[in-house]
């Protein structure tokens, strides 16, 4: 089973001073597609006007061009551990055991706008760019990474797919990969956009700590209802419901 989060706009600093390894992330077969989105950014980032512009950087956040300039050299930490926010808390990765990082490592992509799909232990710089971002001298995002994404994730035995929809453009799941979407709403059924994020979280840091080897929906299912968490299928086909508390 592979599970897809999003990324989050959030990131802690610091970690150790080994530069990004680009060959050695997960799903390596995207490596050229991730050369050329870092060498975008790193370009755009010595104009520090150009690259507020263009990405939309506030006063307070012109730090982040320093981060973008320096990607291919800057300190690296494992993706689940860089990201913060409401997701990156809730699944709280750094007081997890060995054994449930090293399930995280084996099954969680977390899938980032300069990167592409990335292992959960894969060290990765902090960086500020979004999945709407336009870089200049590479195609849109959704373009540049749709379908090399979708190659890359079709070997894949079964995914559940947590993304937000924007990172789902990004890289649409094969239709020839079970997998399965899943939307977090309240037992009424209204869509929840708070808790969202937080469901999530707790989501995937109760499959870390219980490792199932789920390879399908009713799998999932099945080790959902055993731990006690309401989820569901629904009348639209390929989607379960997570189901919370308002």
């Amino acid at each position: 089973m592979k599970i897809l989060l999003p990324p989050s706009e959030t990131k802690r600093t610091g970690g150790r001073p080994r530069p990004l390894d680009v060959g050695g992330l997960a799903l390596p077969a995207l490596a050229p597609q991730r050369d050329a989105v870092v060498d975008a950014l790193v370009a755009l980032s010595a104009d520090a006007d150009a690259a507020r512009r263009v990405l939309k950087l506030s006063d307070r956040q012109l730090a982040d061009v320093d981060h973008n300039r320096m990607l291919r050299t800057a300190a690296t930490m494992a993706a689940v551990d860089r990201y913060t926010g409401v997701l990156y808390d809730a699944l709280d990765a750094g007081s997890l055991d060995q054994p449930a990082r090293r399930w995280l490592g084996r099954n969680v992509l977390i899938h980032s706008a300069p990167f592409g799909p990335i292992g959960a232990l894969d060290p990765i710089p902090v960086y500020r760019l979004s999945a709407g971002a336009s870089l200049p001298g590479i195609p849109p995002l959704r373009r540049h990474w749709s379908a090399a994404t979708s190659a890359a994730l079709a070997g894949a035995d079964f995914v559940l797919d947590l993304r937000s929809e924007a990172y789902v453009a990004l890289g649409p799941i094969p239709a020839t990969v079970p997998s399965a979407y899943v939307r977090v709403v309240t037992e009424t059924g209204r869509a929840l956009n708070h808790f969202n994020k937080k469901s999530k979280g707790e989501l995937v840091r109760a499959l870390a700590s219980t490792r199932p080897r789920a390879k399908s929906v009713d799998a999932v299912l099945l080790w959902a209802r055993e731990q006690g968490i309401l989820l569901r299928e629904t009348a639209d086909a390929g989607v379960l419901e997570l189901v919370v508390a308002e």
